[in-house]
Formats: structure tokens, C-alpha cells, sequence
């Protein structure tokens, strides 16, 4: 029968269950609540970032790493920092959208 190295026998030591459910502390997906959509992280950018954002994607058509790396966080706890190339995506995507919306409205005929 096989020993620890303390010569004790191995079947007296804990052994995991075969067959029983898993008493994992870790939340399942199923039950997970994130943050309401909306109530992300602080707000980080501002029209100056936006504007500098803009200019890089369009003029020096440069990848969202690469304008996340030139821009830099001017308020607020992360000031000096550079945004993540996800905060990036979401605020060009963002003014993208607002852009897009706002030309839906002025090209729908108004009714009397």
C-alpha cells in the first residue's frame, strides 16, 4: 500500500469525491451579475482626447493600441495615464454612433 513520506498510510488522507458536484466558492456564469449596463468604470476621456482620437484614426490611420498609446488621461484618479485600447474602441464607437443617429434625424422627413 502506498505511504506518504511520513510513513503514514495514503488512505486516510483526504481524497477529492468522484461523481460529487464541485463545492467551488467561485460565482457560476449562470448567476453572475456584472454592473448594470451604463454604470461602467469612470469616465476617463473628454472632448480633446475624442478630437485627438478622431484625428489619429482618420488622418494617420493608426491602430487603437497605437492611439491609446499616444493619448494620455488629463483628469481623475488614472490622470497621466494612457486609456486601454478598449476605452478607445468604446469612445470612438460611441461618437460613431451619435454621428450616425444624428444624420438618421436630420434625413427623415418631419410630418406637420
Amino acid at each position: 500500500m502506498p505511504r506518504t513520506r511520513d510513513g503514514q498510510d495514503n488512505s486516510t488522507q483526504a481524497r477529492p469525491a468522484v461523481g460529487l458536484p464541485c463545492s467551488d466558492t467561485r460565482t457560476s456564469p449562470s448567476t453572475a451579475s456584472g454592473p448594470a449596463p451604463g454604470t461602467g468604470g469612470a469616465k476617463v476621456s473628454d472632448p480633446t482626447m475624442l478630437a485627438m482620437a478622431l484625428h489619429l484614426r482618420d488622418a494617420e490611420k493608426l491602430s487603437l493600441r497605437d492611439i491609446a498609446h499616444r493619448l494620455v488621461i488629463t483628469r481623475g484618479k488614472k490622470k497621466g495615464q494612457h486609456p486601454s485600447p478598449a476605452t478607445v474602441l468604446r469612445m470612438l464607437r460611441d461618437h460613431d454612433e451619435q454621428l450616425a443617429a444624428d444624420a438618421e434625424m436630420q434625413t427623415q422627413p418631419t410630418t406637420p
